[in-house]
């Protein structure tokens, strides 16, 4: 049976507020891909991410009070800023709504119990545990108790902090999924370590593994599915040139495209441990491989040595391996110089 990766689109705050935005990305998402050269219609991704913050419960009032004074602010202080970004309850309902209607899932990042108020709204698909959560257990307890199926994000974590986590998630439910992360934006290639995705595999065999990505470009995502992650994460935005701290290291329309045709065209090309005589490769094997052939003239009656034989294509001949059916044995037929034996050769 093929794999297929479950990828998930993160807006984050790339809706930069705005409902209307946010459905926008959504249908950006769940476009169909193409792939013209074989003409396969690729599943587009799978889910959608929002996060929900309590600005109650976020930082400190100092922190909060302080000015904010980035290119990419919307407000004179970083309360403020916030605020502008934050959407309600109600929000991300009509957000979840617009997303089901296109056929896809729906994952929200709470990071305070406060937002778990959105429950009575509606449920989500997944709940999502943001990096600087892990070590949040009173957190973790309280969504783990709604029984959701919950994502873990190891960006700033050890394994200690890993099990910590799931150690507390763990006693209510057991739907939980690690992803591997590196909480550095963007990430640097040398601070990746993708291998530690195997590693997770290896820790963690009951638990689906993926890989939630801040690098730059598509190729890290995915070399993570071919590393066995089976959960992709990626920002996703309308253009990288936007006001917003997470747009310059998202992916716009055609790196949306373009990563989700690969990671696909990856759990196509997985197949299975072993090595097998492709049938696809039958009509290459024919004409490219090579046979057992005659280095000179040969005539009716002459009893074949290997001194006569040589390698030529086509490949539908006599293999080396099967010499022995054509050595000492005489032709009932003129076999000229740089042709191939057959059967009917003898």
């Amino acid at each position: 049976m093929m794999r297929s990766t479950y990828v998930i689109g993160e807006i984050g705050q790339n809706h930069n507020g705005s409902v209307d935005l946010a459905k926008v990305l959504i249908d950006l998402v769940s476009r169909p891909i193409e792939e013209g050269l074989f003409g396969l219609d690729l599943k587009g991704m799978d889910a959608v991410k929002l996060t929900k913050r309590d600005l109650n419960q976020e930082l400190s009032q100092s922190q909060m009070n302080r000015a904010y004074n980035s290119a990419h602010s919307f407000a004179k202080t970083y309360g403020e800023h916030r605020a502008i970004l934050e959407l309600s309850d109600e929000d991300h309902f009509t957000v979840y709504k617009h997303a089901k209607a296109q056929n896809l899932d729906f994952v929200e990042t709470l990071c305070a119990i406060g937002c778990l108020s959105l429950l009575k709204l509606f449920t989500p698909d997944y709940l999502k545990v943001a990096s600087r959560d892990l070590t949040n257990l009173p957190l973790l307890e309280a969504l783990a108790e709604t029984k959701i199926p919950i994502i873990l994000s190891t960006g700033m974590a050890g394994k200690k902090e890993l099990d910590d986590a799931l150690s507390v998630v763990s006693k209510s439910h057991s739907d939980i999924s690690v992803l591997h992360c590196v909480s550095e934006y963007p990430t640097k290639p040398e601070n990746v370590n993708l291998l530690t995705i195997p590693y997770l595999i290896e820790q963690y065999p009951n638990l689906k593994i993926g890989y939630s990505d801040h690098t730059i470009g598509i190729s890290t995502p995915v070399a993570a599915v071919a590393l066995g992650a089976q959960i992709i994460e990626k920002h996703i935005t309308l253009d990288r040139r936007m006001k917003g701290t997470d747009q310059a290291g998202s992916l716009g329309p055609d790196g949306v495209n373009r990563m989700v045709r690969d990671i696909r065209l990856i759990d196509m090309s997985m197949g299975e441990k072993g090595i097998f005589i492709a049938e696809s490769t039958k009509a290459a094997s024919e004409k490219l491989e090579r046979s057992i052939a005659s280095n000179k003239d040969l005539s009716t009656g002459h009893v074949v040595q290997e001194v006569d034989l040589h390698m030529l294509s086509p490949g539908d001949g006599f293999k080396w391996s099967q010499r022995d059916q054509i050595i000492g044995k005489p032709l009932k037929s003129d076999v000229d110089k740089n042709e191939l034996f057959y059967p009917t050769s003898f």
